[in-house]
């Protein structure tokens, strides 16, 4: 089975940058503390690692 990473959003995205908002969005995070599970791949960790001071990460 592939790994999996638990991603939660953890800080606001007011005040951050054009490209973090939609990162934030195409990760599928709408609300603080709102949680989604992702496969962990090059492009999921690509997207995290643009905006690792917003969310937090765990694995499953």
């Amino acid at each position: 089975m592939e790994k999996q990473l638990k991603i939660t959003l953890i800080k606001s995205t007011n005040g951050c940058l054009e490209k973090q908002q939609r990162t934030v969005e195409a990760l599928g995070l709408r609300k603080i503390r709102s949680c989604v599970v992702r496969p962990d791949n090059d492009a999921v960790r690509g997207m995290i690692y643009v905006v690792k001071h917003l969310v937090k990460v765990e694995e499953i």
